[in-house]
């Protein structure tokens, strides 16, 4: 019996892997499209979200604040979710870079996270940088999603 489980176990553990292993890479609407890399890729029900940043979908920098470019970001993170018919509720986790630890942990930045994630909680990992891919970026915010 053991064996038999062993081996149900491990058939489905390469079929997982096999699967895994074709992945999708899409670059929605409503983000500006990189060039080298892709904004979403997936692989079976699992999504992962590039680093988004405050730019609009016409590539511009929202503007110079922690908060704009947090509120920017979340929305693009949305975007990217929602691309491939999933939303927030879906994240699992997701790794936050700043700029300045201090302004990331104001009461402004913390109102505007708690705006798009509301009650849902995913693992986090936050990290001060002392810069990003440009130097007026404040904050970068990548993710892994679970579809069900």
């Amino acid at each position: 019996m053991k064996t038999s489980l062993a081996m149900t176990l491990f058939i489905l553990l390469a079929v997982s892997l096999t699967y895994a292993q074709e992945l999708e890479f899409t670059n929605p609407e409503g983000i500006p499209s990189p060039t080298r890399y892709s904004h979403v890729v997936k692989a079976g029900n699992i999504i992962f979200i590039s680093g988004q940043v405050g730019r609009k979908p016409d590539g511009q920098i929202v503007g110079p604040g922690m908060g704009e470019q947090l509120d920017q970001t979340l929305t693009n993170v949305t975007t990217a979710l929602k691309s491939q018919g999933a939303d927030i509720k879906h994240l699992a986790k997701i790794t936050t870079f700043v700029t300045s630890m201090d302004e990331y942990q104001s009461q402004e930045v913390r109102a505007i996270r708690a705006k798009h994630f509301g009650d849902h909680r995913p693992a986090s990992s936050s990290f001060e940088v002392v810069q990003l891919a440009n130097p007026a970026y404040k904050v970068e915010v990548e993710a892994i999603a679970i579809l069900p």
